[in-house]
């Protein structure tokens, strides 16, 4: 490779996908552009991630399909696809609440988004936090856990009702302040950038900023397969409320691998699609993923800030 690829890609990628995808995506909502824009900016981002990771890979071995290309590619369309859909219905949502709300709208564009965007994260951190709380919730979380490689497409591999709850969770307090669809457009696409960021392959640096944004270095903490243990670092875009909640985790000398990756308690859980969708109404799909049961071994290298 280069010498000039890499420090290209490690430092500039997360800059590329953050501001410029992210603000060519307002800059486009903002003049009331063709919604098309928008997808043919995530079809960009997305072809961004699987070229820094495959020239800059973080885990060789994560470049290449367990058995699960497919799987995630379905994931990410059915997932992608509601994203969008919640978008569209944004008006005739909004019809059914009373009052125009409060809404900001003569504030500038961008801060608008930035807006939505630090509201959509507390409510999806919070739906994150309760989906390892609660066991009905986790059952239907837990094929997010079950991947066994870190890469862009397994930010979107949930199962569809587990994603419609997080959707819920941060859009509709932006729906009773009423807002406008160019944001909320907005803040559709910088949620599929940050997912692809957070999992992403690539091995990318982003400085002390780390500390404060939910990306790939401190999100791998929260796939650790022993229970527990993966109970940190929850936010979607930053990681304020996991500071606030004392959930923040990182150690900066940490390295993983598949080994790492999963479910402890679930080995053989399933890795088919339908077979995903169908495993939190079976009996095994209880599985709990209790802090009482978590590796204590593994619990001391993780080292909590």
């Amino acid at each position: 490779m280069s010498t000039l690829v890499a420090p290209l890609i490690r430092y500039g990628y997360a800059p590329f996908l953050l501001l410029g995808i992210n603000g060519a995506g307002i800059a486009v909502a903002a003049v009331g552009a063709n919604k098309l824009w928008l997808i043919a900016l995530l079809g960009v981002a997305v072809a961004a991630s699987f070229a820094a990771e495959h020239l800059l890979p973080y885990q060789d071995s994560w470049n290449n399909s367990h058995g699960d290309a497919g799987r995630d590619a379905t994931h990410s369309v059915v997932n992608e696809t509601l994203v969008l859909t919640s978008v569209a219905a944004i008006p005739a949502l909004a019809a059914l609440i009373p009052g125009d709300g409060i809404w900001p709208h003569t504030w500038p564009f961008v801060v608008q988004v930035l807006i939505a965007i630090l509201v959509a994260d507390l409510g999806i951190t919070l739906a994150h936090y309760a989906s390892h709380k609660i066991g009905v919730l986790w059952r239907f979380h837990a094929v997010h856990h079950s991947v066994t490689r870190f890469y862009g497409l397994n930010g979107l591999m949930k199962h569809p009702l587990h994603q419609t709850v997080e959707m819920i969770a941060g859009v509709t307090p932006l729906l009773l302040v009423g807002i406008p669809v160019p944001v909320a457009a907005s803040l559709s696409l910088a949620v599929a950038v940050q997912l692809l960021l957070q999992h992403s392959n690539a091995d990318y640096r982003v400085g002390a900023a780390k500390y404060v944004l939910a990306l790939n270095e401190g999100h791998r903490f929260h796939h650790l397969k022993w229970a527990g243990v993966g109970d940190v670092n929850f936010g979607l875009f930053t990681l304020i409320w996991d500071h606030l909640l004392r959930t923040y985790s990182y150690d900066p000398a940490r390295r993983f691998t598949s080994a790492d990756l999963g479910m402890a308690a679930e080995p053989d859980y399933p890795s088919g699609y339908l077979a995903q969708l169908a495993e939190p109404f079976t009996r095994h799909g209880a599985c709990d993923f209790a802090p009482e049961t978590a590796d204590s071994d593994e619990a001391e290298r993780v080292t909590t800030l």
